[in-house]
């Protein structure tokens, strides 16, 4: 049989411990969350979001209404007693059935029909919110993470900064001021990386928050393969305003409206109640037979006022559907024109002016190595450029804040 060493050499069991180490580093466990992507937040929001939820619960909600709205009125039996004693007694036994006319069940299904279907069309424009509320916590986290990393280079250029200003002190080819201002302009860059920190923190958990999650699951957002679209012609856009759900909602309100003045005209019919018994009585040994028919006189009430208010209804339903296509239509006109400037203004950013102001920053520090510039011209340079990079950031966020608008309005933009 053969033999082996009760222990290994110290060599082995450093390859042991790295091996060891490296399968750890590889496990699941110890890696970082992965990066959140544009789908993947869209596709979390749709399942998980509880205001979406709760909304996909009116569906079945109308579903149930309009089931109710098209039943009739149950029957009614009614017992009745003459006198206590039992030899004189007389007892009534009846059936009754109120008939309603006038359309009443009619015009009440096509109600609910009605409310059914703008519980529909509030699920979309729910779902076109819902998409458009991702979008727009998607790219505030992805520009929050971008200034943070705009922040994180601001930080490496005023480091340099110092370290040649430094140099040149210690060289005595400088006064000490220069060093000092180096250091102050290191200082405020670093407040600023810590306020991009901290919102960078905040719309992470925005994000969370829309999709659905409690918590805060990815270490970053991923950059989206396809950047944000090409606007739109306003034509185009404004030809397909009918399509919205928004205006499709309003215009389903006035029909809503008419059904229900549908109801209430249909409420001043009154009701025929029939009825059908037997009556005996006990001092006469005699059983009668009882056929009965009532229907309220309509002399006072009339439903006059119910149909008023429903006539009116409809008649705002009208104005507010004509307001919502005007609202729309600025809106849109407003969007693409600040989507057009600004994405003018972020071309502008990408092809003069940060190639530019790094290029300043390049020039001027390296004068100053050479004693060519003070150093002044190097801060000035300096926050040139990082001025230059928060701009870029604003124009970016005003490029993606105008596409939002547009999605919100007209839904997904892609599928175009």
């Amino acid at each position: 049989m053969p033999t082996f060493p009760r222990t290994l050499p110290r060599a082995a069991w450093r390859c042991s411990a790295a091996l060891l180490l490296a399968l750890l580093a590889q496990s699941p466990s110890a890696a970082e969350p992965p990066a959140l992507s544009l789908d993947s937040a869209l596709a979390n929001a749709f399942a998980n979001n509880p205001e979406l939820a709760a909304a996909r619960w009116e569906i079945e909600i109308a579903q149930g209404a309009r089931q109710q709205a098209g039943l009739m009125p149950n029957p009614v039996l009614s017992v009745d007693a003459e006198d206590t004693r039992r030899d004189t007694r007389t007892t009534s036994v009846k059936l009754s059935q109120a008939l309603e006319l006038g359309g009443k069940r009619g015009a009440r299904v096509e109600l609910a029909s009605r409310e059914q279907a703008l519980a529909a069309l509030e699920l979309e424009r729910r779902g076109n919110q819902l998409r458009a509320d991702v979008l727009e916590a998607f790219y505030a986290a992805l520009r929050a993470q971008e200034r943070t990393q705009l922040a994180g280079r601001s930080l490496a250029l005023a480091e340099r900064g110092v370290t040649v200003a430094q140099g040149r002190v210690n060289a005595g080819k400088a006064s000490p001021v220069e060093a000092t201002r180096a250091q102050v302009q290191l200082a405020e860059v670093r407040l600023e990386l810590n306020r991009g920190q901290m919102e960078q923190d905040n719309a992470y958990r925005q994000l969370a928050r829309i999709t659905g999650a409690a918590t805060t699951d990815f270490a970053a957002v991923q950059e989206p393969s396809l950047a944000v679209v090409t606007p739109p012609a306003s034509a185009q856009l404004l030809n397909r305003l009918q399509e919205t759900a928004e205006l499709r909602l309003a215009e389903q309100e006035i029909v809503q409206r008419e059904a229900s003045l549908g109801l209430e005209k249909a409420q001043r019919i009154p009701d025929l109640d029939v009825s059908v018994g037997s009556q005996y009585d006990a001092s006469a040994r005699e059983r009668v037979n009882l056929v009965g028919l009532s229907m309220p006189l309509p002399l006072f009430n009339r439903n006059q006022g119910n149909v008023l208010s429903a006539a009116r209804r409809a008649d705002q339903a009208r104005d507010l559907r004509n307001a919502t296509e005007l609202r729309l239509r600025s809106e849109t006109r407003q969007a693409l024109e600040q989507w057009s400037t600004a994405r003018g203004e972020v071309q502008s950013f990408n092809q003069i002016i940060l190639p530019a102001a790094q290029r300043a920053v390049d020039s001027a520090t390296r004068g100053f190595e050479m004693g060519k510039f003070s150093f002044l011209e190097v801060l000035d340079a300096q926050r040139t450029l990082i001025s230059a990079r928060s701009q870029y950031l604003a124009a970016v966020t005003q490029t993606t804040d105008a596409w939002v608008r547009i999605e919100r309005i007209y839904g997904d933009l892609s599928r175009w």
